[in-house]
Protein backbone atom coordinates (compact mmCIF):
# COMPACT_ATOMS: atom_id res chain seq x y z
CA UNK A 1 0.00 0.00 0.00
CA UNK A 2 1.55 3.60 -1.35
CA UNK A 3 -0.58 5.69 0.14
CA UNK A 4 -3.06 6.08 2.98
CA UNK A 5 -6.67 7.54 2.64
CA UNK A 6 -7.69 9.29 6.26
CA UNK A 7 -10.73 8.20 6.35
CA UNK A 8 -13.38 6.76 4.23
CA UNK A 9 -15.76 8.99 4.49
CA UNK A 10 -15.79 12.34 3.04
CA UNK A 11 -17.27 15.39 2.29
CA UNK A 12 -15.64 17.94 0.30
CA UNK A 13 -12.14 16.63 0.32
CA UNK A 14 -9.99 13.50 0.51
CA UNK A 15 -7.05 13.44 2.82
CA UNK A 16 -4.33 11.68 1.47
CA UNK A 17 -0.74 10.45 3.15
CA UNK A 18 1.65 8.65 1.05
CA UNK A 19 3.24 5.63 2.59
CA UNK A 20 5.80 4.60 -0.52
CA UNK A 21 8.73 6.67 -2.25
CA UNK A 22 8.25 10.10 -3.86
CA UNK A 23 8.81 11.60 -6.73
CA UNK A 24 6.74 9.71 -8.97
CA UNK A 25 3.55 11.06 -10.07
CA UNK A 26 0.44 9.84 -8.21
CA UNK A 27 -2.47 9.68 -10.56
CA UNK A 28 -6.52 9.28 -8.81
CA UNK A 29 -9.89 8.55 -10.46
CA UNK A 30 -12.76 8.60 -8.41
CA UNK A 31 -15.58 6.50 -9.81
CA UNK A 32 -19.76 6.57 -8.80
CA UNK A 33 -21.33 3.84 -7.95
CA UNK A 34 -22.26 2.63 -11.94
CA UNK A 35 -18.99 3.61 -12.67
CA UNK A 36 -18.89 6.82 -14.28
CA UNK A 37 -15.67 9.18 -13.16
CA UNK A 38 -16.40 11.77 -11.40
CA UNK A 39 -13.15 13.61 -10.58
CA UNK A 40 -9.33 13.13 -11.59
CA UNK A 41 -6.52 14.06 -10.09
CA UNK A 42 -2.47 13.85 -11.50
CA UNK A 43 0.26 15.38 -8.82
CA UNK A 44 3.93 14.70 -8.76
CA UNK A 45 4.68 13.68 -5.31
CA UNK A 46 7.74 16.30 -4.02
CA UNK A 47 10.42 14.27 -2.22
CA UNK A 48 8.98 16.31 1.15
CA UNK A 49 5.54 15.96 0.82
CA UNK A 50 4.04 13.63 2.92
CA UNK A 51 0.35 14.64 2.93
CA UNK A 52 -1.88 16.44 0.43
CA UNK A 53 -5.18 16.96 -0.11
CA UNK A 54 -7.58 16.41 -3.15
CA UNK A 55 -10.02 19.25 -2.95
CA UNK A 56 -13.33 20.01 -4.20
CA UNK A 57 -15.12 17.17 -4.14
CA UNK A 58 -18.20 19.30 -2.53
CA UNK A 59 -20.06 19.20 -5.93
CA UNK A 60 -20.08 15.79 -5.84
CA UNK A 61 -23.82 13.93 -4.30
CA UNK A 62 -23.70 11.72 -1.72
CA UNK A 63 -23.00 8.08 -2.27
CA UNK A 64 -20.47 5.65 -2.58
CA UNK A 65 -17.27 5.70 -4.99
CA UNK A 66 -14.61 3.97 -5.66
CA UNK A 67 -11.00 5.58 -5.75
CA UNK A 68 -8.68 4.03 -7.80
CA UNK A 69 -5.20 5.09 -7.71
CA UNK A 70 -1.70 4.36 -9.44
CA UNK A 71 1.83 5.54 -8.37
CA UNK A 72 4.69 4.29 -10.85
CA UNK A 73 3.65 0.19 -10.84
CA UNK A 74 1.79 0.61 -7.79
CA UNK A 75 -2.15 0.54 -8.38
CA UNK A 76 -4.96 0.07 -5.59
CA UNK A 77 -8.99 0.54 -4.94
CA UNK A 78 -10.49 1.64 -2.25
CA UNK A 79 -13.91 2.16 -1.56
CA UNK A 80 -15.19 5.62 0.02
CA UNK A 81 -18.62 7.24 0.88
CA UNK A 82 -19.66 10.78 0.76
CA UNK A 83 -21.89 12.19 3.05
CA UNK A 84 -23.88 15.36 3.20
Amino acid sequence: MFIKVKRSVFIDALELELTASKGNCLRGVLKDDKGSVCSTIEKNIAVDEEHFTWAGLNHLPYGKYTLELSHGEDEMKMNLVKRV
